[in-house]
C-alpha cells in the first residue's frame, strides 16, 4: 500500500509515512472495495466499524418512511465515515453510507481504532478533532440561520471562513448553487446580494473565489 496517500487523511495528519506504516502494521484492519451504489453502513445497523475513504466518494443518506430522503454529507478520500456512531451511546448508524462511485475503504473495528490511538497519541488528537469539528460547525450553522437577510447570511459565512483560514480570499463551496443550498436561500437571490456587495466595494465576486475587500464594512452588514 502507498502509505503516502494516508498522510493526507485527517486521522493521520502530521504522521510521516514510515511511522504510519509501523502503526498500521501493528493494528488489525482491512481494506474493502465497493461498487457504485453499494451500501457500506446501513441505517440503524450496529455501529462497530470506522471507515477511512481511500478512493472515491461516499454519501450519507437519511431515508424516511414516506420514501423521501435527505443527502446529509459527502465524504472524500482521506475522510472518516461512521466514527461518531461507533463512539456514541446508541451504537447505531444514523444514516445509510452509500458509495457514489467505486470506492475503497480502510476499515477498523472499534477495538482496533482504540488500539491505534493508544499506540500513537497524534492519531488520538486527530480523531478527537475530527469528532469535535461537526459539533462546532453545527453551532455556527445555527448562528447562520439566526440572520434574516441573505446579505447577512453571506456576510456571516464569509467572515467566519476568513477567520478560520486566516485569508480574505474565500472559495465558494463547489458552486454558487451549492452555497445557496447550504444557506437555505435561492441561487438567484444569493447572486443578486453578492453583486450588491461587490458594487458597494465590500467584496470582489469572481467565482469560484470571493475576496473580502472591506472586512469592517462586511461586519457592519451583520448589524443592519
Amino acid at each position: 500500500m502507498d502509505y503516502s496517500v494516508l498522510e493526507k487523511s485527517i486521522l493521520f495528519s502530521g504522521i510521516p509515512a514510515k511511522e504510519l506504516r509501523n502503526d498500521l502494521e501493528a493494528v488489525p484492519h482491512h481494506v474493502q472495495c465497493y461498487a457504485r451504489g453499494e451500501t457500506i453502513f446501513h441505517l440503524m445497523e450496529n455501529a462497530d466499524r470506522v471507515g477511512i475513504v481511500l478512493e472515491g466518494r461516499v454519501q450519507a443518506q437519511k431515508p424516511f418512511p414516506n420514501g423521501s430522503q435527505i443527502n446529509v454529507t459527502v465524504r472524500n478520500p482521506g475522510e472518516m465515515i461512521g466514527a461518531a456512531a461507533v463512539f456514541s451511546r446508541n451504537h447505531t448508524y444514523p444514516c445509510d453510507a452509500i458509495s457514489l462511485e467505486p470506492v475503497t475503504i480502510m476499515i477498523f473495528h472499534r477495538e482496533e481504532i482504540l488500539l491505534l490511538m493508544q499506540k500513537d497519541l497524534r492519531i488520538m488528537e486527530n480523531f478527537m478533532t475530527e469528532l469535535a469539528t461537526p459539533a462546532y460547525m453545527l453551532q455556527q450553522r445555527l448562528e447562520l440561520f439566526s440572520y434574516s437577510s441573505i446579505a447577512q447570511k453571506a456576510a456571516f459565512y464569509l467572515l467566519f471562513h476568513a477567520r478560520q483560514s486566516g485569508s480574505h480570499i474565500i472559495r465558494i463551496p463547489r458552486s454558487v448553487s451549492n452555497w445557496a443550498m447550504i444557506m437555505n436561500v435561492s441561487r438567484p437571490s444569493l447572486h443578486r446580494e453578492l453583486k450588491k456587495l461587490e458594487m458597494a466595494g465590500i467584496i470582489s465576486y469572481a467565482p469560484p473565489n470571493i475576496e473580502i475587500l472591506e472586512p469592517e464594512a462586511l461586519q457592519n452588514v451583520l448589524s443592519r
